[in-house]
């Protein structure tokens, strides 16, 4: 009785935490208290030595903070909270192709290579960084003191670690002591990740969420001219705006998506992959896996409710409904994936991922019960009887495990360990915002000589 309510008015619990007028209520409060208390408008930034975002973000943060009314406090973290990345090496490695893409979008610096991994050259960097996080304490940060720290050890030039004499060392039970509370106070406000930036109660991540932070410091007047237009905006902003071609070209690869139908942020990859393919006549491949929590891992309530947040604000920004959620964990995910055999048969695979993904993400629409799951299988084009039918075979109830299992295992063989993942030719990024890399790529085979 108890977990059939919790069913019930989980999807309106949802809704109602994730609206707007919830997100401006708190954002009223927050203002009224940073003004009781007569503080500024601070944004701190939690930044990693040997995490690619950190160092991206970093080169932005001066021209960021001349635009805005507001000061930024850096605070340096360097472990990672392991039930948060469950492939931590594969993270790295991708990370490291994937920020030399927005590098190269936004013409910041990146190596060629990366660094060779060690303990202790991170642990100097890192060191570096409490220095001077010591010595901007209550001052301007030196940005360009802070880029040196970067460079020494994205370049592999460690001598740049032997920072400017006019700052007092700080002793290393010291700067201990300053490490555990910033990655304490990190955890306690809300999250696990570095290249983090936080004003008064909203995450925003590196390069690729702040355009959010920017809205929402110009929503406040704290735009330091009359121009409030949003920079960090170039993985969207010019999505489907080339002609769209009327026929497949040759020039031009498969898109594939390795997705899941209960990842949010595979919800709003789908859309993208959907319309790529529309826009530029592609083939497109949809790739289902089984979502991490069904195949054993860990997925920390924290990192759940950041990510619920931000694909409502992520699906905002693109015109996608998202917020009435009705999980499929279990047997939703099951029928879902039982299912699509059957509307492969009848090339309808991928407007029934999209249903799906959108009766359980945007409508509140329980999948696990029949009711639920004939609306989102008839609104597909697909028969509920066939349906019923292929749902009470045992057999069909366990093929889908065998096939759900190979596409993850080319994900990974791909360097990729979650979903939404694209591949295009021999492009492959990890995320909901990577549309606007993909294309990019797309163009540069369309201006290729025939």
């Amino acid at each position: 009785m108890k977990d059939a309510l919790k069913k019930t008015i989980q999807p309106y619990a949802a809704r109602l935490i994730s609206s707007d007028q919830i997100l401006n209520l708190k954002r009223h409060l927050f203002e009224v208290k940073r003004k009781l208390l007569a503080k500024p408008h601070q944004v701190d930034v939690y930044l990693r030595i040997d995490d690619p975002y950190s160092y991206l973000l970093m080169q932005v943060l001066a021209e960021f903070e001349a635009r805005f009314e507001i000061e930024i406090h850096c605070k340096t973290i360097k472990h990672l909270q392991e039930d948060m990345y469950p492939e931590v090496e594969m993270w790295h490695t991708n990370g490291f192709f994937d920020a030399g893409q927005l590098a190269h979008l936004y013409d910041l610096q990146w190596p060629q290579k990366a660094p060779i991994k060690s303990s202790a050259i991170i642990s100097r960097g890192t060191e570096c960084l409490l220095q001077l996080e010591a010595a901007f304490n209550g001052q301007s940060i030196n940005w360009q003191l802070l880029k040196t720290v970067f460079e020494g050890y994205w370049f592999s030039q460690a001598e740049k670690f032997e920072l400017n004499k006019e700052f007092e060392l700080i002793d290393s039970l010291s700067m201990g002591r300053q490490l555990e509370a910033n990655e304490m106070t990190l955890r306690e406000k809300g999250h696990y990740m570095s290249a983090m930036l936080n004003y008064e109660g909203e995450w925003y991540w590196g390069l690729d969420r702040l355009d959010h932070l920017e809205q929402r410091l110009f929503s406040l007047g704290l735009g330091k001219d009359k121009n409030d237009e949003v920079y960090f905006n170039k993985t969207y902003v010019d999505l489907y705006q080339s002609k769209p071609l009327s026929k497949p070209d040759d020039r031009l690869k498969k898109l594939t998506l390795f997705f899941s139908i209960r990842s949010p942020y595979s919800h709003i990859g789908l859309e993208q992959a959907m319309k790529l393919a529309q826009h530029y006549q592609l083939e497109l491949e949809v790739k289902p896996v089984l979502p991490m929590i069904m195949r054993g891992l860990s997925v920390p309530n924290t990192k759940k409710m950041y990510i619920f947040h931000d694909t409502k604000r992520e699906a905002q920004k693109l015109g996608i409904d998202y917020g009435f959620v009705a999980d499929p964990l279990g047997k939703g995910v099951e029928r879902c994936y039982t299912l699509f055999s059957y509307a492969q048969s009848l090339g309808c695979e991928q407007q029934y991922l999209l249903n799906y993904a959108q009766a359980v993400n945007a409508q509140g629409i329980h999948s696990d019960t029949d009711a639920g799951l004939k609306s989102i299988v008839e609104r597909s084009g697909m028969e509920w009887e066939k349906a019923q039918e292929i749902l009470a075979q045992p057999e069909a109830n366990t093929a889908w495990q065998e096939w759900a299992e190979n596409n993850r295992q080319q994900m990974v063989a791909l360097g990729s360990w979650g979903v939404p993942t694209f591949q295009y030719d021999d492009l492959v990024l990890w995320g909901q915002d990577r549309a606007g890399l993909i294309e990019n790529r797309i163009k540069a085979n369309l201006s290729t000589t025939e």
